[in-house]
């Protein structure tokens, strides 16, 4: 962990950008895992399905801990993950915003938001088209209960780094356009355990880390989201 923290915050030193965040991707880990890396010190983490969290996300309440949903959010998932979540970094469709502003509950917070965008138009990923982030945004930003934050995206994990770079610089390119529109865009997600460094370096604000933090995943069937 210590090391992850220490490539992030180098990394970071870009004039004009604040130092990028550490989520780290507790996905098929359990809460007795988690809630260590708590006592360390990490207070944001990452689940990639609604049913595996939630019973994850009960038992660790007491530690006020940041929860992040950034796998697929399935449309009859929103209910749950409105109400269980902190933040929903999967919008990727118009017909996800009226079903978790209509789910997130009165005494919390407003719902924390990234629209994915698939950068790199790869028909297995989800997100939406660049050209659609603008129209998916206006929507966010007008649900009472929601807060638009930014973006999200998972690049092609192509082995050429440069072109890696060049998506992610596309990103930030749209990153940029979004914030000038709104005041209160502040998060661009992306970089994973393999290319974080150059997310950051070109203008990451928050890395999702699961195996360089917590080291490979045990094999387990995954649940439906």
């Amino acid at each position: 962990m210590h090391a992850a923290l220490a490539l992030i915050n180098n990394a970071s030193r870009r004039p004009g950008r604040p130092s990028a965040r550490l989520l780290a991707v507790s996905k098929t880990r359990d809460a007795t895992t988690i809630a260590a890396m708590a006592a360390a010190g990490q207070q944001a983490f990452g689940e990639n399905y609604v049913q595996e969290a939630l019973p994850k996300i009960d038992a660790l309440r007491s530690l006020g801990l940041e929860w992040h949903l950034i796998g697929h959010l399935q449309s009859n998932k929103a209910d749950a993950a409105a109400r269980a979540f902190d933040w929903v970094q999967t919008v990727d469709r118009a017909k996800l915003v009226p079903a978790l502003a209509r789910h997130r509950p009165l005494d919390l917070p407003p719902l924390n938001v990234l629209v994915q965008v698939n950068i790199d138009d790869e028909a297995s990923k989800h997100g939406c088209h660049p050209g659609e982030v603008e129209a998916l945004a206006a929507a966010i930003a007008g649900a009472p209960r929601l807060r638009l934050r930014g973006l999200m995206a998972i690049p092609s994990p192509d082995p050429d780094i440069t072109r890696r770079r060049s998506a992610f610089r596309a990103m930030s390119a749209l990153f940029d356009t979004l914030a000038s529109r709104y005041p209160g865009i502040d998060t661009l997600s992306m970089g994973m355990s393999e290319d974080f460094v150059e997310a950051i370096e070109e203008g990451a604000t928050l890395v999702r880390i699961g195996s360089a933090l917590f080291g490979a995943r045990p094999v387990k069937q995954e649940p439906n989201a």
